[in-house]
């Protein structure tokens, strides 16, 4: 599958009953930090000299938001493999090993990388500034703040935490969506006012990432929602962790960078990928007794995906038509004022049937519109025949003649 990308050659593959002729590329590779370390082949520590598979920044610029460009020169195929080739990648924090991808070409596998948001904002940033603020916090401000949560009414499509915020650990990525919803009016008060503004500032930076296609102005306004927000973020939280944190450092200087080449967040995030992994893989695997794991989960998602396609498929009901015993009378619906008069002494009719055709001309509108179409308050009426009408539509071309 991958020999064409070195070969810059092209592929015939067949999807879905049909061959598709097309050169494959690879564009990005969307994972989290420890993952991207992997594919770029960087230390996995924050505490490495250069922890940013992106750039070579130093572990002690992680949170500097002044950097200059010579402080954070970005990695490529050729400054990489220069290290490698002398023999000095411990200088640059990469693994002594020779990278893959450096021989696919047009790809630089260090910004082909790239953040995902999922783990880089609702699993990483977000969780460590609930973390930071918990520690911030005093006892009893932190009593409050579990209650204020706790106290927060039902409201469909919110998560309820009835127990406050005791751990923050086992939270999935939606339950701190969840909390981003409310946490601006928990915190109110708890601390100070750039406790509750670090917080805006985050909503307001996470709803800009959020956006379908960007503009030129819409990438500068992003990128000053994250400076306002990173600046609040290290003023508060500094002094607690030290903030050496490579995901704090590339999303400030790098994801803006990213837009621009690969587009909007939404196209490269796991999120969808992360769901299906809960519903094919998590959920199934903690119904099964743990033994030969593998092919109890194909039997559950095969028997889910029968369900879900019966599910799917149209079942139309047949119409049946009705039996006509006999026919009472014929009229034209342009004659139906006159017909109706004659009708309201018909003693053939019943009761019901003479009550259904005794109407006033005051309740004419009320049966018809559009210019007298008549619509579905006939109670009478048990067959309607169309005249078989033939419309002629005349077309006249005119050839103009061209001599040659």
């Amino acid at each position: 599958m991958l020999e064409p990308l070195f070969e810059n050659a092209s592929i015939d593959l067949k999807i879905d009953g049909k061959r598709i002729w097309f050169y494959p590329r690879i564009s990005t590779v969307i994972c989290d930090w420890p993952e991207a370390c992997t594919f770029s082949l960087t230390y996995k520590s924050s505490n490495s000299n250069y922890p940013c598979h992106f750039c070579l920044v130093s572990k002690d610029n992680l949170a500097n938001t002044c950097l200059r460009k010579s402080q954070a020169v970005l990695r490529n195929k050729e400054n990489t493999k220069k290290y490698y080739d002398n023999d000095t990648t411990k200088e640059a924090s990469l693994e002594p090993v020779y990278n893959y991808f450096w021989d696919i070409p047009d790809l630089n596998i260090y910004d082909a990388t790239v953040s995902d948001r999922m783990h880089h904002l609702d699993l990483g940033l977000y969780h460590y500034q609930i973390e930071f603020t918990k520690e911030l916090l005093s006892k009893s401000s932190i009593n409050k703040f579990n209650r204020r949560i706790a106290e927060i009414p039902r409201h469909p499509g919110l998560k309820i935490f009835a127990g406050g915020l005791q751990s923050i650990a086992r939270l999935t990525a939606n339950e701190f969506r969840d909390l981003m919803k409310v946490i601006v009016f928990v915190v109110d008060n708890l601390h100070n006012k750039d406790l509750s503004e670090v917080y805006v500032k985050w909503n307001e930076m996470y709803l800009l990432s959020r956006l379908e296609t960007f503009k030129e102005s819409d990438l500068k306004i992003f990128q000053k929602a994250i400076d306002d927000w990173a600046n609040l973020f290290i003023k508060l939280f500094q002094n607690i962790s030290g903030l050496k944190f490579p995901k704090l450092h590339s999303w400030k200087y790098h994801i803006i960078d990213t837009i621009r080449k690969y587009g909007a967040i939404n196209g490269y995030t796991t999120e969808t990928y992360e769901s299906l992994h809960k519903t094919y893989v998590k959920i199934p695997y903690r119904l099964s007794n743990k033994r030969d794991v593998e092919t109890q989960i194909m039997k559950m998602i095969r028997r889910r995906a029968i369900i879900l396609q019966k599910q799917m498929e149209k079942k139309y009901k047949t119409s049946v038509p009705l039996n006509y015993t006999s026919k009472l009378f014929d009229f034209k619906f342009s004659e139906a004022s006159e017909f109706c008069e004659k009708q309201k002494n018909n003693s053939n009719l019943n009761e019901k049937m003479r009550k259904a055709v005794i109407m006033d001309t005051d309740e004419l509108s009320n049966y018809q519109s559009d210019s007298g179409t008549c619509y579905a308050h006939t109670l009478l009426v048990t067959q309607i025949v169309f005249a078989e009408i033939v419309i002629f539509q005349k077309y006249r071309y005119d050839i103009e003649s061209i001599s040659i």
